[in-house]
């Protein structure tokens, strides 16, 4: 739909008035492409642009537009000072959620310590990404980790994430399920009542594209990767936010 960079728009625009606010660019927007869904528009971070916000089948996206709308931008707004990512800081407060409402019952309990730093977190044990953020997490003291098991990776394997529910210790047949360079599957079975496919569904209706996903108590979501500094202070920054456990 829309070019990784830039593109022009051409044709009618070309000869409409400079729009002066959100209900033309809306209307200019709603001319060129009918089928999506704009929520809002607003000035962008940087002078001249505005941020588009738009609802796709993947979820919210951001792109950004000149005031007539004749040019669309499809990338990252980067503080070249900070190095801060606007755009990303953007979407994480799009796409935040009711931590509060999260079920967390149907997810894998990893407590360390007093477990005063609080995230949720949507894994695939056969992730990759998933597996060195588990042993950047096990860094981290005094935390707790819900794991919503979401075996989309390796869908064949999902019977390793239901055998982990089965375990009659969840977090340590986790841990060593998902977090050892050398996987252990749990040797319990995986025919008891559990989760999983609820999860699956979970994951979809929050629009979990991928893992790891992760949910603070803020109700910001994360999926970049962390140095145990970055999440130790994220953590710590969500910590006064109030969990029920």
């Amino acid at each position: 739909m829309i070019g990784k960079l830039f593109f022009l728009v051409a044709g009618i625009l070309l000869s409409l008035p400079a729009p002066a606010g959100e209900a033309e660019i809306r209307q200019a927007l709603k001319v060129r492409f009918p089928n999506v869904r704009v929520d809002g528009v607003q000035p962008a971070p940087l002078a001249g642009l505005y941020e588009v916000r738009l609802q796709t089948q993947d979820g919210p996206q951001i792109i950004y537009t000149d005031a007539r709308a004749n040019f669309i931008i499809d990338g990252s707004i980067v503080d070249a000072k900070s190095g801060r990512n606007l755009t990303e800081e953007r979407m994480q407060k799009l796409t935040a959620v009711d931590f509060g409402a999260l079920p967390l019952d149907l997810a894998v309990k990893v407590q360390r310590g007093n477990g005063k730093r609080v995230v949720a977190m949507f894994s695939d044990p056969y992730c990759p990404y998933c597996r060195r953020l588990e042993q950047t997490l096990l860094q981290i003291d005094d935390l707790t980790v819900y794991v919503f098991m979401y075996p989309v990776i390796r869908p064949d394997f999902a019977d390793h994430s239901r055998a982990v529910w089965c375990a009659p210790d969840r977090a340590k047949a986790w841990l060593e399920l998902a977090a050892n360079d050398s996987p252990k599957v749990p040797t319990g079975g995986s025919t008891c009542p559990n989760p999983v496919d609820k999860v699956l569904e979970l994951g979809r209706s929050l629009r979990v594209n991928g893992t790891p996903t992760l949910f603070f108590p803020n109700g910001e979501r994360a999926s970049a990767a962390w140095t145990v500094e970055q999440l130790r202070a994220k953590l710590d920054a969500t910590a006064r936010v109030t969990v029920k456990k």
